[in-house]
């Protein structure tokens, strides 16, 4: 299975036709992200991890950068194995 950043990396490039994204590129101030991509990117990211973003993580910070994404995803995944749902 891919790491979280390149699963990530490669559903934002190919739906926002970008050649090269880094880690820590904002992908807001790069202009890729309009309100209808970035539900699809939360509903990608639930579907892809199998995990459920919640309100409280919907805050842009958590969806600004691929590393972002990552890290939320390492929380949410952590949480779960902490004995909170899986």
């Amino acid at each position: 299975m891919s790491e979280p950043k390149e699963l990530v990396r490669s559903f934002i490039m190919r739906n926002c036709r970008y050649q090269s994204l880094a880690d820590g590129d904002d992908i807001f101030a790069l202009g890729l992200v309009s309100s209808l991509f970035a539900m699809q990117l939360v509903t990608f990211v639930e579907a892809q991890f199998e995990l459920k973003v919640d309100s409280e993580d919907l805050d842009v910070d958590n969806f600004r950068t691929v590393a972002a994404i990552a890290a939320l995803v390492a929380r949410k995944k952590s949480a779960a194995a902490g004995g909170q749902g899986a």
